[in-house]
């Protein structure tokens, strides 16, 4: 019996060291399991921030593409802020990626799904990078176009008011010769009167220098007759005879009825009566 009391205590104290051992064991096991869970969390945390990057990048190029097909008044200035937007959010997980290769290389956890999952990542990036340069690019093209479109209608508002200015600057000088082509000058007097002014010298008119502001001024389109007040007259000036006609009024007074004004003033813009 005290053999077998002894026995069971040898017993006993032989399988405590192997309990405690167990324990430690289980105890590590677990520590490295919890490590690894925490790597792998740390791990998958980063991949899913990533994803909700590209998630944020898709987002913001879809509303670009319908910025770019409406009719916003600002368009310009929206598709610049999402690609603002766009960069921002790129660069981001540019380095979280990083941040995510860092992490797979110092793991514990050696996995080629990993490596796998990384490339991925880096291509979907390179992707949205040569998205956001094309839409740079698209945007550029934009903006140039817009500064050549208000240079060219600069240009062409300049152009217009240059040929504004010309036009009136001929159109003024045309309506100067044309008025100076269209006036004209008549007086009448008698001898006496049209020699005062130096108008008629010794059977001759227009001689010397005359008195100009003696004459009237006349629009030979609009003034085709003029009165004479007087019985007597004579024309001292040439003018085609063909041209004209002197008519007596209801008070037998000559009037100068004037048919061809073009040809009637051809050979002279003065004309001289002489009456009595």
């Amino acid at each position: 019996m005290a053999f077998a009391l002894l026995l069971a205590s040898c017993q006993e104290k032989k399988d405590a060291p192997v309990i405690e051992k167990d324990n430690s064991v289980r105890d590590s096991l677990q520590q490295v399991i919890d490590f690894k869970d925490r790597e792998i969390n740390d791990i998958l945390g980063t991949m899913n921030e990533i994803q909700e990057g590209f998630r944020l990048i898709n987002a913001a190029e879809g509303r670009m593409s319908i910025i770019k097909s409406g009719e916003a008044v600002n368009k310009t200035e929206q598709i610049r802020e999402n690609i603002r937007s766009i960069s921002e959010m790129m660069e981001h997980n540019r380095e979280l990626i990083t941040k995510l290769r860092q992490q797979v290389r110092e793991s514990s956890v050696r996995s080629d799904q990993f490596k796998t999952v990384i490339d991925n990542l880096v291509q979907q990036l390179d992707d949205n990078d040569a998205q956001l340069q094309q839409l740079q690019a698209e945007l550029q093209e934009k903006d140039i176009h817009i500064a050549e479109l208000d240079q060219t209608v600069s240009n062409l508002n300049s152009s217009i008011a240059s040929l504004k200015e010309e036009s009136a600057i001929k159109t003024e000088t045309i309506t100067a010769q044309d008025k100076l082509i269209n006036t004209a000058w008549y007086v009448f007097g008698t001898k006496k009167e049209l020699q005062s002014q130096n108008i008629y010298e010794k059977g001759r008119v227009l001689q010397s220098n005359f008195n100009k502001s003696y004459f009237t001024k006349i629009d030979i389109r609009i003034e085709k007759e003029i009165k004479l007040y007087s019985k007597s007259v004579k024309i001292m000036t040439a003018h085609p005879a063909s041209s004209y006609q002197l008519i007596r009024d209801a008070n037998k007074q000559y009037v100068l009825r004037i048919n061809n004004p073009q040809s009637f003033w051809s050979t002279s813009k003065y004309l001289v009566v002489l009456v009595k």
